[in-house]
């Protein structure tokens, strides 16, 4: 395994060649730091392999832009809406895929949506933009704490990643918010998960749009 700093000059053309070979590697993100891949069969499943994770729960796209959004997922006025409010930033939005979409359905857990945030991060953003969406998850194995610097990242996931990409400890700590905005909560928005971003913020954004997952 390879430790770059992100201001290295080789960081970023490191990082493409790695995902190109389809290899899991870790990179820093605003929130937590991730494990990141090409969304492709196998990448994707050596990522859920690596975090220990049920390929029933998915793996999330970064993405570089609302437009990189709309080439792979339908857009309802609601996720227009905290799209504008919160990207980039911690907001997870879960969306129904285009029909023409032909990303792998274990990206959403098997499920025809796929979940998608566009970071505050230049690191995830500048490969999105270069490579196309990324698969990601927060660099943990699945029910440990997520990792804020890329020292957490070596201890627990050295064996298994390629490439560490150390942009020094993250700005906030705490994972992403998830709002469902796919099938029929497409006009009334389910948060999933509070992160990142409060509810209550959600809910100011939203309006009465607004429900919250039991």
């Amino acid at each position: 395994m390879e430790v770059l700093l992100s201001s290295a000059a080789a960081a970023t053309d490191l990082a493409v060649a790695a995902l190109r070979r389809g290899e899991v590697i870790a990179i820093p993100t605003e929130t937590v730091y991730g494990v990141a891949a090409l969304p492709l069969p196998d990448p994707v499943e050596r990522l859920i392999a690596l975090k220990q994770r049920s390929p029933d729960k998915g793996i999330q796209l970064l993405i570089d832009s609302i437009d990189q959004a709309r080439q792979i997922c339908l857009l309802p006025p609601t996720a227009e809406k905290l799209a504008r409010a919160f990207w980039p930033g911690g907001l997870t939005l879960v969306l129904d895929r285009r029909p023409d979409s032909d990303l792998p359905l274990l990206l959403g857990g098997g499920r025809a949506t796929l979940g998608l945030r566009l970071p505050d991060h230049r690191v995830p953003r500048e490969l999105a933009r270069l490579l196309g969406p990324l698969a990601a998850s927060s660099a943990n194995v699945t029910g440990r704490p997520p990792a804020t610097t890329a020292q957490m990242v070596i201890d627990s996931l050295s064996d298994v990643l390629s490439l560490v990409v150390d942009d020094g400890p993250v700005r906030g700590g705490v994972s992403s918010s998830v709002v469902d905005c796919s099938g029929s909560a497409a006009r009334s928005p389910v948060v999933l998960r509070e992160g990142a971003i409060a509810s209550s913020a959600i809910f100011a954004a939203l309006g009465r749009d607004y429900t919250s997952a039991p």
